[in-house]
C-alpha cells in the first residue's frame, strides 16, 4: 500500500473511531450510524485480484488497519433501526473480514483447515468454531455468524456466494464491500459469477455438476423451489426440470495469491 493512501486511510479511521464515538452519546431517538465498511473496501481492491485470489502478506503488512475495521465492526453491532440490507451487509462484511484475520494469524498455511486440531469434527472443533470475535461481551466464532445469525434470521440463500471460507473451490471472495444499497446486485452477480465458473460448476440442460455448496445447503436452496428451479433463476442455460444433478469434489486448498 503506497504512503499516500495509508494516509487517506488512517484519516478515514479516524472519522470513523469519532463518529462511532458520537454514536454513544447520540439522543435516544437518533438513529445508529451504519458503518459504510470504505476502510474494508480499500483493503478488498488492494490484497483481492479480480478472481478472488486473496494476498494474504497484503493483510498482514496491513494488519493494524484490518484490526481497526473489525473493531469498527464489533463495537457498532447491528441496530434493530438498521434495513435488513444493512444488518445482512455488515455479517457478510465481518464474516470475510474475520475469516482473513484467522488465516493471517496463522500464515502461511496450505489450507484454512490446518488451522487446530489435526482431528476435526464438524460444528465441534473446526477452525469455524475458534471463538475470537468479541461483540457485546460475548465471544463468538465464524460458525456463529454463518449458522446462528445469518442462516437464521435472513431468508437469503445468495448469502453462500458471498461468505467466503478462504478455500478455491468457495465461491471468489469479492474485492469490494458488501453495503445494503448494493446488496442485491452484488449478492445477485455473486451467484452468477459462481455459476458460469466452469471450475466450480458445470451446467448443461440436461446434466448438471454443481458444487457441494448446492448439497450442503440444500435446504437454503429447496425452501420455495425445487433446486433446478432455484438453479434456473440464475443459470446461464435453461436446465431441464429432469436433469441428472451431481456434485464436485470440494478443494481446501487456500484461495491465495
Amino acid at each position: 500500500m503506497n504512503k499516500s493512501l495509508l494516509q487517506f486511510l488512517t484519516i478515514l479511521v479516524l472519522f470513523f473511531s469519532f463518529m462511532a464515538c458520537r454514536k454513544q452519546t447520540s439522543p435516544a431517538n437518533e438513529l445508529p450510524i451504519v458503518p459504510h465498511h470504505v476502510l474494508w473496501d480499500s483493503l478488498l481492491k488492494t490484497h483481492v485480484d479480480n478472481t478472488g485470489l486473496v494476498s494474504y502478506q497484503g493483510f498482514i503488512k496491513d494488519s493494524l488497519l484490518l484490526d481497526e475495521y473489525l473493531l469498527q465492526l464489533t463495537s457498532n453491532p447491528p441496530s434493530g433501526a438498521w434495513t435488513n440490507q444493512d444488518q445482512l451487509a455488515y455479517w457478510i462484511n465481518l464474516y470475510n473480514a474475520a475469516t482473513i484475520k484467522l488465516v493471517t494469524q496463522h500464515y502461511p498455511i496450505q489450507s484454512i483447515k490446518d488451522i487446530g486440531s489435526s482431528v476435526q469434527i464438524p460444528f465441534v472443533n473446526t477452525p469455524w468454531q475458534i471463538e475470537f470475535i468479541e461483540i457485546n461481551g460475548e465471544v463468538i466464532d465464524l460458525d456463529d455468524i454463518e449458522h446462528g445469525i445469518v442462516r437464521e434470521d435472513f431468508n437469503e440463500p445468495r448469502i453462500h456466494f458471498a461468505m467466503v471460507c478462504a478455500a478455491l473451490s468457495c465461491p471468489k471472495l469479492r474485492n469490494e464491500a458488501y453495503t445494503g444499497d448494493q446488496l442485491d446486485r452484488q449478492l445477485t452477480s455473486q451467484i452468477k459469477i459462481f455459476l458460469t465458473d466452469n471450475k466450480k460448476n458445470n451446467i448443461s440442460a440436461d446434466q448438471v455438476v454443481i458444487s457441494k455448496l448446492f448439497r450442503w445447503y440444500g435446504d437454503d436452496f429447496k425452501k420455495n423451489s425445487t433446486l433446478i428451479e432455484y438453479l434456473n433463476k440464475y443459470s446461464p442455460v435453461e436446465i431441464s426440470k429432469d436433469a441428472a444433478v451431481d456434485f464436485m469434489d470440494y478443494g481446501w486448498a487456500l484461495n491465495a495469491q
